[in-house]
């Protein structure tokens, strides 16, 4: 393995992935950033890795151009992030994530397939979330990888669609495919539309803070260069046609997240003020890790704690 394609390289975990990537393996890899620079990319985030990669600014969708970059970089692995992720979005927009999500992931593995051949042993890893197995209520059991997929928001639902189209592909033409599904990022370069990066926003400018319903929808909270390393794990160490959970042991309500962060920042907790429940909206996640875990060696080391502070202190240092 020496060239490899990073889909949705300049957004938020891709971002983060390259400069992981980068930086512990320096010139071993050749990078390919493929990026359709959307309104949830930057390129700045990539400034650590300046000089390290190439990029690429084109759609998955477009399948003659994937087919090109495949060719022209003689592209060996492809971990693909590219997606739009916004729950909130996908109920005002739901078409637009399915084109994006599903037929972009379906254009993207089926130029691997047309280029690298059937059969092929060139890994495509293919990142996913924990939101395709529904939701918990308190007192289930965590999500396992053999659980059945039950999306509840159109954005759950359209990485449920990408994730069956290539494991589809993996059982009929067999790619040498790895799924991983990851509980709730947090970290540097997250867009300010999520939930923590927008409420140290509001906070540090003494704005309101606009929390869902009751605030105690639950989610295991997964920091970003902990589920970078793990992306490194499946991408070198993972299974063909297997898929890998990845969870940071760290379940937490939306509103201990919004206290944490007034906390940390020296702010009143008058500031929350509670807004109409989103659409649709699951109560909690829960990651079970096991499987990674113990055939992998993969572990989460950032407690919530831990990962909250220095991601509020590089938010809190950024010009807006």
């Amino acid at each position: 393995m020496k060239n490899i394609l990073i889909t949705g390289g300049a957004g938020f975990i891709g971002s983060n992935f390259v400069n992981y990537m980068v930086e512990k393996y320096g010139d071993k890899y050749k990078y390919i950033v493929y990026d359709k620079m959307t309104y949830a990319a930057n390129i700045d985030n990539l400034k650590p890795s300046e000089g390290k990669y190439e990029l690429v600014h084109a759609d998955i969708c477009d399948l003659d151009k994937v087919k090109e970059t495949l060719e022209k970089y003689d592209i060996d692995a492809v971990v693909h992030f590219a997606a739009e992720s916004h729950v909130d979005n996908s109920i005002k927009r739901p078409l637009t994530f399915t084109e994006n999500n599903v037929l972009g992931t379906h254009s993207l593995i089926e130029a691997c397939k047309q280029v690298w051949g059937e059969g092929s042993e060139n890994r495509f890893v293919h990142v996913s979330t924990d939101e395709v197995y529904g939701t918990l209520k308190d007192g289930d059991s965590m999500f396992v990888e053999t659980l059945p997929l039950a999306p509840n928001s159109p954005y759950s639902a359209s990485k449920a669609g990408s994730d069956l189209v290539v494991r589809a592909y993996c059982e009929t033409f067999k790619m040498n495919v790895c799924i991983t599904r990851c509980s709730n990022n947090y970290g540097p370069n997250q867009h300010e539309e999520k939930l923590i990066p927008l409420m140290i926003k509001k906070a540090k400018a003494g704005e309101k803070l606009p929390v869902y319903g009751t605030g105690n929808n639950i989610r295991d909270w997964l920091f970003v260069k902990d589920h970078c390393i793990a992306i490194d794990t499946v991408l070198h160490k993972g299974v063909k046609g297997e898929v890998y959970n990845v969870g940071g042991n760290n379940e937490k309500t939306n509103l201990e997240i919004v206290k944490t962060i007034l906390k940390q920042l020296g702010k009143s907790e008058d500031l929350i003020t509670f807004v109409e429940d989103r659409k649709g909206h699951d109560y909690r996640y829960a990651i079970n890790s096991s499987k990674i875990k113990k055939e992998l060696g993969w572990q989460p080391s950032v407690t919530v704690e831990e990962g909250l502070k220095q991601t509020i202190e590089w938010y809190a240092n950024k010009e807006y």
